[in-house]
């Protein structure tokens, strides 16, 4: 269905194109324009959502753009800044002219500011700081302006690579009081042991917390001056198009590639997405099955400051560093160990070494279990992603994976089912309508909008019920897309009930890649990349809108990130909430009574200790993250640590929570693991996770209660009869 809408789209625009002749061979060789030319007609013809191209939008793109390129604001001055202003409001008429003179002008001007500022930085790091002095310093670099003259600008770079260095002085001071402490010598070794321990002066470490600066600085303008014009130019274009929504993205050739190779599924590396925001760079995603889900340390939120490669003594500052550059850091071969500095999402730091792998495909894929709870047997089953195979829908998709699932926990007995959906950021549209299908006899699951064109209504017609018990889903903020419509359908329905944070992800959105060489004729340019934009917007059998809001849980549950900006309303320029008709459904009649269950489990959840633990860590979690103000006197400094290391221990019990759940395989899979003792591993821990889990511990309780109101109501509605 989706595929059919795409390769209409893509006729209707090379047909466009073709009408419009855009041969470079001999009419306009300037590929920088030419991009421009193409990206802004497929977007004015086939986002969803098309932009008006007028003042506002060039305010925009002009702000963006130099925020990007000067993020810290220590390359640009007051004076360049005046100088593009002119240009503020004229952007829209440029892109319209395909004129890129804008560019040229920033682009040459920070080259020249680049070059200016190695100077800069090593000047004030051949001066030892001074710690003693009561200093503070903000990292909200939005408030500052920019700098006037030269002196203002060194001072800029002193104060935030002296914030850098009381980290490293930090650190190195850190390891030599900790050394000694380890080799506390006997009296009888004394001699030769405070021998081998190096004991540095604060001024030698000093030196050495300002070279270690000064080695990262180095690394990342090797980075930068081996960037080429196409790759500044690749930021420019991605200011205009990210104005239209934050999945709207341009892939330069190389960037594509690495997109190929992310879609087929092929991960060599640690099997983590990240993102940048600002200076960091972000854990995103832990790819299921991957060498980071198996190290089982790395989480989403954290932040990566360092990369150190198994054969050398010291990691690679990649704080500020472009995301691609970062990425060459920590992608590998396959066998290498590479360690990472973090930056957890509590602010602790601390380094883990992941062995580098091919991400195994295989736990992607949904698995099962069973659990005695109250005397009865349930069956949780986890689905990572929505996957399918697109060469052969058939061959192996999540719907029909869920069904075989289903029946095989049915014949073990089992009186209730858990569909955990948490951390699941979605996949293929057409294996939700299947999926939805498993649970109702047949009806609407979701309606899908192109722009421009009467909405379609994607229904489940098969009439058979795989599973018509008890169902409870479970949804955290980073469940999203396909995770969001099976959640609101089986809401809609009354079908199930949704456990899990006060809101899913909130992206209604579906994405499109366009080969942009297949736009041109006879092109002498080279490869001129992709274009990812956004085509179509989801929304519920109710009507409402998935994007902005996602799925509002029916029992809500404080999680980790419960207060953290991580949700598509925190994103830019995100598509906004909107409402169309709904469609005719039948609300699921049955016996269980969901209102006086629901009502249950918000009474028992309130009370619950555990959650109300989850709930102050995630609360100091926002406090932490949000802070911008830091001492650069290292007496306050080192206390301002301290002081969270001590507040962070009221949480470590958070880890020590258990049940007294036990969970199982499958026969099936008990055979297999009898052969395989890798599975037999992965399906050990999942259950031991399983059994500390609050919020699968919760939603048996609720599916327990569901069978009680179900036993309820019906000699009810019996003796009424």
């Amino acid at each position: 269905m989706m595929k059919r809408n795409y390769k209409l789209l893509l006729l209707v625009l090379l047909l466009a194109f073709a009408s419009c002749s855009f041969t470079t061979k001999n009419e306009d060789p300037n590929k920088d324009k030419l991009l421009i030319q193409l990206i802004t007609y497929v977007l004015e013809n086939g986002h969803f959502n098309p932009q008006d191209l007028n003042d506002n939008f060039s305010e925009q793109v002009f702000n963006d753009y130099l925020e990007q390129l000067d993020p810290f604001k220590r390359y640009f001055y007051a004076s360049d800044i005046e100088e593009f202003e002119a240009y503020k409001i004229e952007l829209d008429d440029q892109i319209k002219a395909y004129d890129i003179s804008f560019f040229n002008l920033t682009h040459e001007r920070l080259l020249k500011r680049i070059e200016e500022s190695k100077d800069i930085y090593n000047d004030v790091l051949s001066e030892p700081f001074d710690f003693s002095k009561a200093e503070d310093f903000s990292t909200d670099y939005g408030k500052l302006t920019y700098a006037t003259s030269k002196k203002e600008m060194k001072e800029r770079w002193r104060q935030q690579l002296k914030f850098s260095t009381i980290a490293n002085y930090d650190d190195l001071l850190s390891d030599q009081e900790n050394a000694k402490k380890q080799n506390l010598p006997s009296e009888s070794s004394a001699e030769s042991t405070e021998k081998s321990i190096v004991d540095k002066s604060k001024a030698e470490l000093e030196a050495d917390a300002r070279d270690a600066t000064q080695r990262s600085l180095d690394e990342l303008y090797d980075f930068i001056d081996d960037r080429q014009r196409k790759d500044w130019f690749a930021v420019y274009i991605n200011a205009i198009v990210e104005e239209f929504d934050p999945h709207t993205f341009y892939f330069a050739p190389e960037d594509k590639d690495r997109f190929d190779v992310a879609m087929s599924g092929n991960f060599e590396g640690i099997g983590a997405r990240l993102q940048k925001k600002m200076d960091a760079i972000l854990v995103n995603e832990i790819i299921s099955g991957g060498p980071a889900w198996r190290q089982n340390e790395l989480e989403v939120g954290d932040q990566i400051l360092k990369v150190r490669q198994e054969d050398e003594d010291e990691g690679i500052n990649i704080v500020g560093m472009r995301l691609d550059d970062a990425i060459k850091f920590i992608k590998g071969p396959k066998g290498t160990d590479v360690t990472l500095t973090l930056k957890k999402v509590d602010g602790t730091v601390e380094d883990i070494t992941i062995k580098r792998d091919i991400v195994e495909l295989e736990e992607t894929y949904a698995k099962s279990s069973t659990v005695i709870k109250d005397g009865k047997k349930f069956g949780v089953i986890n689905l990572p992603k929505f996957y399918v195979d697109f060469e052969d829908y058939k061959k192996r998709n999540a719907a029909s994976d869920i069904k075989l699932e289903i029946e095989r926990l049915k014949a073990e007995g089992v009186e209730g089912l858990v569909l955990d959906l948490r951390n699941n950021g979605g996949g293929s549209l057409q294996t939700v309508v299947d999926m939805g299908g498993l649970f109702i006899d047949q009806g609407p699951i979701v309606q899908v909008k192109t722009a421009g064109e009467p909405k379609e209504v994607l229904r489940d017609r098969d009439k058979s019920i795989v599973w018509d018990g008890p169902l409870v889903i479970l949804v955290n903020e980073l469940s999203a897309s396909a995770s969001e419509i099976l959640a609101a359908a089986m809401q809609d329905y009354k079908r199930a009930i949704v456990i899990g944070s006060k809101q899913t992800y909130g992206k209604g959105t579906v994405q499109n890649v366009l080969d942009l060489n297949r736009m041109v004729r006879q092109s002498s340019n080279g490869d001129l990349g992709a274009l990812k934009f956004t085509t179509q917007k989801f929304y519920r059998i109710n009507g409402g809108s998935t994007q902005l809001e996602g799925v509002k849980s029916d029992v809500v549950v404080p999680d980790r990130y419960s207060y953290i900006d991580i949700g598509e309303k925190d994103q830019e320029n995100p598509l906004e909430w909107d409402k169309i008709d709904a469609v005719d459904y039948n609300v699921w009649e049955s016996y269980y009574d969901y209102d006086a269950t629901i009502a249950k489990s918000k009474e028992r959840m309130a009370n619950n200790e555990q959650l109300k633990l989850i709930d102050a860590n995630a609360q100091w979690v926002k406090k932490i993250r949000d802070r911008e103000m830091y001492s650069l006197n290292y007496d306050d400094y080192k206390k301002a640590l301290e002081s969270n290391e001590e507040e962070s221990k009221r949480f470590e019990k958070l880890s020590d929570y258990k049940t007294n759940l036990t969970f199982q395989s499958l026969p099936y899979e008990m055979k297999l693991m009898n052969k395989d003792s890798i599975l037999k591993e992965k399906r050990e821990r999942w259950h031991v996770s399983l059994s500390k889990d609050v919020y699968i511990e919760e939603a048996l309780n609720v599916l327990n209660d569901l069978k009680m109101t179900y036993e309820i109501k019906k000699v009810a509605t019996s003796v009424k009869n």
